[in-house]
């Protein structure tokens, strides 16, 4: 299953480009851009994460479209060995590289430029897997989700933080005017890419999230597959294990 998007500049280039592109020109303003959108709560997810992650002790953790690299910065108070975080933005690493440092964590953090539906890695490399808003840029999900699953030991943790729609009154109908007025109207004033935050907007809202998801999870392998709306349902968590 390939879960396609409105193409975010033209169609005469894959979508796994014209992400990398997209991200590459807002790298700079990304993390400040992203507090503003979410009012912070994300942080407040991200430490869902840690403490989902943190419960199962693991040695070496993967972040996927790591982007540049909250949660895999978080992940440094696990007692993890090694993290490594994955993304094809060369920008985002970059940025991602610069705070890693700062914080005196390059040891234990090691950023890699790679594409997460071909990931470098041998088959059960890794306790935890997690990937915070960037599953719905895969190109071809089940694809992704399948090289997740094969680079995931047997008992490891999956963990997934996404926007998803919320269902119920009023929160729905504000959540639609937000995201299709009032986001791509922030991007537009903090960021030089006028169109970015209009894809993000667009991604967001055709993306399978709740028991979708969990079916597609289940189809492709994972077991203990499970979800958690977080802030009226304007994202999810998931996780899931591998037999």
């Amino acid at each position: 299953m390939s879960i396609s998007t409105k193409p975010y500049k033209n169609s005469a280039t894959s979508k796994k480009e014209q992400v990398s592109e997209m991200f590459d020109t807002i790298s700079e303003n990304y993390d400040n851009l992203n507090r503003v959108i979410s009012f912070g709560i994300d942080v407040k997810w991200r430490k869902k994460i840690l403490k989902m992650v943190s419960e199962k002790q693991p040695k070496q953790i993967l972040d996927i479209a790591t982007g540049t690299g909250d949660l895999a910065i978080l992940m440094a108070n696990t007692n993890a060995d090694k993290i490594i975080g994955l993304d094809i933005s060369a920008g985002m690493l970059e940025v991602g590289k610069q705070k890693i440092f700062q914080k005196n964590l390059s040891d234990k953090i090691e950023m890699i430029l790679g594409d997460s539906e071909n990931m470098p890695f041998e088959d059960n490399s890794f306790d935890a897997v997690t990937v915070a808003f960037g599953i719905r840029n895969f190109e071809n999900l089940e694809k992704g989700l399948s090289e997740i699953l094969r680079v995931l030991k047997p008992n490891g943790i999956f963990v997934i933080l996404e926007t998803s729609v919320p269902e119920k009154f009023p929160f729905k109908q504000g959540y639609s005017i937000y995201t299709k007025n009032i986001m791509p109207l922030i991007g537009k004033l903090f960021s030089k890419d006028k169109v970015a935050y209009q894809y993000l907007a667009d991604s967001a809202s055709i993306f399978p999230y709740g028991e979708r998801l969990n079916n597609i999870l289940t189809k492709i392998g994972f077991i203990n597959v499970k979800h958690a709306p977080q802030t009226f349902g304007v994202a999810t968590i998931y996780s899931a294990s591998k037999q």
